[in-house]
């Protein structure tokens, strides 16, 4: 079996809130709305903001009200798109926790927050290779 991601969901209280983050921070357009979910089409996968109400109902699980310990990662081209990116998020209504900076390993990366408290990682890592769709290699 290939190793592959197709959807990744992140559970959200408000879904106008998260819709606003992710659209006027990163500058996705949603491909689908509903009054409980929304979906992204990203490069090769999709992400979706689902309200967490309804994810338990669709998981049959119940206790999603906080994000997990895990952060999901932007990468950009270019070490000069990492500080404005974090800034854009933030005035979308993302809250910066780690401000732009280098990593012992190198690169520039920061980190912060969507309205519902999930980790983003903007990065650039000179040890990827990132090709015209923003799909990236690892290749250090």
């Amino acid at each position: 079996m290939k190793p592959a991601v197709s959807v990744i969901t992140l559970g959200t209280t408000d879904l106008a809130r998260s819709r606003s983050f992710y659209s006027e921070g990163f500058g996705w357009a949603p491909v689908y709305e509903s009054d409980v979910i929304t979906f992204y089409q990203l490069n090769g996968m999709v992400l979706g903001t689902f309200l967490s109400a309804e994810l338990e109902v669709d998981m049959n699980r119940t206790g999603l009200r906080t994000p997990g310990a895990f952060a999901l990662a932007h990468n950009v081209a270019t070490e000069a798109e990492v500080a404005p990116l974090i800034e854009a998020l933030a005035a979308a209504g993302g809250r910066i926790i780690r401000p732009a900076d280098a990593p012992p390993h190198g690169g520039l990366r920061g980190y912060v927050t969507d309205p519902d408290d999930h980790a983003w990682e903007i990065a650039w890592n000179p040890g990827f290779a990132m090709d015209d769709d923003g799909n990236v290699t690892f290749g250090l």
